[in-house]
């Protein structure tokens, strides 16, 4: 019974509420995980099918429901969609994955086509320099093959401004 417990707590922790996540004015593709609560797993296939398609690159936004950070960087977003919107709609596809801070990094697993790998591993076969923890929110923007184009910045400290946000989306460093 106290398995039973546990398993549903760690269930009910990673299921996002409504108010989490990227402002619906962005028509981000919401991925949700599967396999709880062993493991988290965001498929990002159709994301990288649709981006291929449109000819755009991939936002990919992983944030925990229950993270202050990450509500304020979605009230940010909100806050700034008129200046911010066109520059994601030309060329961005945009994911928003949804977890929470009871997921650990090593339950956190991105699947790319064929290939399922844990967090570490998919930031390891991208190239991403940053530290291996998982600090939310976490942004990672890719080519339409799932390679990234910048490193990014995670935590706390994500786009304070509008001229940082399109920098960022511009690819500039």
């Amino acid at each position: 019974m106290k398995a039973l417990l546990v398993a549903l707590s760690v269930v009910l922790a990673a299921m996002p509420v409504a108010a989490a996540g990227l402002p619906g004015v962005y028509g981000a593709m919401v991925v949700q995980p599967v396999g709880l609560p062993e493991r988290a797993e965001f498929d990002l296939t159709p994301a990288i099918e649709r981006a291929r398609r449109e000819h755009k690159r991939l936002y990919v936004y992983l944030a925990a429901h229950d993270c202050r950070f990450c509500r304020r960087y979605e009230a940010f977003l909100e806050q700034h969609a008129d200046e911010l919107l066109p520059h994601f709609r030309r060329d961005y596809v945009i994911a928003d994955l949804r977890s929470s801070l009871a997921l650990l990094g090593r339950q956190v697993y991105i699947r790319l086509g064929a290939t399922s790998r844990s967090y570490t591993d998919f930031q390891t076969s991208i190239g991403d320099e940053r530290a291996r923890l998982l600090v939310y929110p976490n942004i990672w923007i890719l080519d339409a093959e799932g390679r990234p184009l910048m490193q990014m910045p995670t935590g706390a400290g994500t786009f304070e401004t509008v001229p940082e946000q399109i920098e960022v989306l511009q690819l500039l460093q």
